[in-house]
């Protein structure tokens, strides 16, 4: 799983997902006590982008991920609610490579700060090939609205978006839901969330950082994610 989807080079927060990061199948168990078929939510492919010109026929396949996240800084648990990402990968010329598609998440109410909300956008990198120390990482930024904030205001921006790196969870082991289509479900933690003050909030700005805790380092915050992935051959 690994796209090169416009590097950027980052700072700060070890965030989702979101994803957010895909667990390769081969990776992939049935284990006891699967969720059944009824129990999916509705997976689109509309968003999964096209293989390169160059990509070795028959190689390429859309992923689409749907996820349910939470962030807690220090004690304080903001739900993210849920994510969608889908990116394409496969071989070009014999070599692994990825495109990624899209990043969707709908402004959420931000606990600790009445009538403000949170939206994850993307920030310019994924990669989402997993490894023995990762299961993927990805660049985001957080876009905060208030009516009494500014409309720039962020938690990352896009030229200095949150990196995300994320770990399996042990909590939640990667299953097969279903082979047909290629469905699975697992959950992936990042322990280590370093997350910035505020910017571009106007005078308001310190108020957020204060009822969030920010700046807040590494260590002191965790990033939730569980998720739905399934395969679609391109």
């Amino acid at each position: 799983m690994s796209a090169p989807g416009g590097a950027s080079k980052l700072t700060g927060m070890k965030l989702l997902a979101l994803g957010v990061a895909a667990v390769a199948v081969a990776a992939l168990g049935v284990a006891p006590g699967t969720a059944s078929a009824d129990e999916l939510p509705a997976f689109d492919f509309t968003d999964c982008p096209a293989p390169p010109a160059n990509a070795d026929p028959g190689t390429w396949r859309c992923e689409a991920f749907i996820s349910q996240g939470k962030l807690t800084i220090h004690d304080r648990e903001v739900p993210l609610g849920e994510m969608r990402l889908t990116f394409s990968e496969g071989k070009v010329n014999g070599q692994y490579a990825q495109v990624f598609g899209t990043l969707r998440h709908e402004p959420v109410r931000l606990p600790g700060v009445p009538g403000a909300t949170i939206q994850l956008r993307y920030g310019g990198y994924s990669d989402f090939l997993s490894t023995a120390e990762r299961r993927g990482a990805l660049d985001v930024y957080a876009v905060v609205q208030h009516p009494l904030l500014r409309k720039n205001c962020r938690i990352g921006t896009p030229a200095e978006p949150l990196h995300t790196i994320v770990h399996d969870d042990p909590a939640v082991p990667p299953r097969v839901i279903s082979d047909n289509p290629r469905t699975a479900y697992f959950g992936v933690v990042d322990p280590d969330v370093a997350l910035p003050a505020t910017t571009g909030c106007g005078p308001l700005g310190k108020l957020v950082d204060h009822r969030l805790g920010l700046p807040s380092p590494a260590g002191e915050n965790t990033f939730h994610q569980t998720t739905y992935v399934q395969y679609k051959p391109l």
